[in-house]
């Protein structure tokens, strides 16, 4: 005899078990680069692509545990620290980002490496290119940096560079060197320098500008720095390397490293870079436009600081971009036609045939 169906035989009697698992929480061990960290900040870098809402909320519901015990989104972590993580939504999963890794769009700063050690990398930043991301841009230099090194357990920007600035940028690889090099640029340790095309025939030899420097906004999410005496301090000195008829290449040595510092300097003395729409010259830069300038003539031309893993001391230089040689070559074009003609012309003590 046939065993009659039971009815109410259970779903799991009568259909196969989902083979899907619920995610698990997963534990981390603080490295050297994550020392020192705050929780929030650390979680934030760890678990790309969640909201930000999401990883407080976490951490308020006690979710989070640093060795055991819940913590507070301000505790500072230390190398060897097991943090739990619970499963969070909307994490990006680990293989994403290998996934495109070696597509001709994420080896796009591959050819800007200038230098690479355990402990920094050094980039030379084309003009356009944002340092990071936010005002409209999607992804900035950092990002695009992490998404082709995605196994990287840190990177970080030791300083920045305007958008439009090329040249000369450091990446720290380790907390550890970054700790150090800011503690260098606050000690005013790190030599650097830039290089600018100026308007004007520089005439003052070399010459040290101190001007205060104070943030205002000329518009709603704009900020401009202008020269004022109730500002921060700043001072930069400024040497010619060349020079024509109403135009000057200089050397820029920073002493402080205020936004904009060196831009808003030379508008301030009448030399106003060329390309700078926010500080220079529209009426000036008008006609340069057939010149084929089309950026702002600024470049971080060479960085010496004391190596945060040698204790040596380092030095980097990039050489002028083809932007600033091309325009240089006209220069030199048409100040050796202007002294032909003017050696043609006949002299007014002699007298013509």
């Amino acid at each position: 005899m046939t065993a009659a169906r039971d009815p109410l035989r259970s779903r799991s009697e009568r259909a196969p078990a989902s083979t899907e698992t619920k995610p698990a929480a997963r534990t981390e061990i603080v490295d050297e680069s994550s020392g020192n960290q705050r929780l929030d900040n650390y979680l934030l870098k760890t678990l790309k692509g969640v909201p930000k809402s999401h990883v407080y909320r976490v951490l308020r519901r006690g979710e989070v545990r640093v060795n055991g015990q819940r913590a507070q989104p301000d505790r500072r972590l230390v190398e060897g620290d097991l943090v739990r993580i619970p499963p969070v939504r909307g994490a990006a999963p680990a293989s994403r980002a290998s996934a495109t890794h070696g597509s001709p769009a994420d080896r796009l700063l591959q050819s800007c490496i200038v230098h690479e050690d355990d402990w920094l990398l050094v980039l030379d930043k084309p003009s356009g290119w944002a340092v990071h991301g936010g005002s409209g841009v999607s992804r900035g230099v950092i990002e695009q940096l992490r998404a082709e090194r995605p196994q990287a357990r840190f990177l970080e920007l030791v300083h920045r560079l305007d958008r439009d600035t090329s040249g000369l940028l450091l990446v720290a690889r380790k907390r550890s060197a970054l700790t150090a090099l800011h503690q260098a640029l606050r000690d005013g340790a790190v030599d650097k320098h830039y290089s600018a095309i100026a308007h004007g025939t520089w005439r003052k030899g070399q010459r040290r500008v101190d001007a205060a420097l104070r943030q205002t906004m000329a518009a709603p999410a704009e900020k401009r720095m202008v020269a004022d005496e109730d500002g921060l301090p700043a001072a930069t000195i400024f040497t010619p390397m060349r020079q024509w008829r109403g135009f000057s290449l200089l050397d820029a040595r920073l002493l402080t490293g205020r936004t904009h510092q060196i831009r808003v300097h030379l508008a301030h003395v009448g030399h106003p870079i060329l390309g700078d729409d926010k500080y220079g010259s529209r009426e000036l830069d008008r006609p340069l436009a057939r010149l084929g300038v089309r950026r702002l003539m600024l470049h971080a031309a060479s960085l010496s600081f004391i190596h945060p893993g040698t204790g040596e001391r380092v030095r980097f230089e990039s050489p002028l971009p083809e932007a600033f040689n091309a325009f240089i070559e006209r220069l030199d074009e048409r100040d050796a036609e202007q002294r032909r003609l003017r050696s043609a012309e006949p002299h007014p003590d002699v007298p013509t045939p």
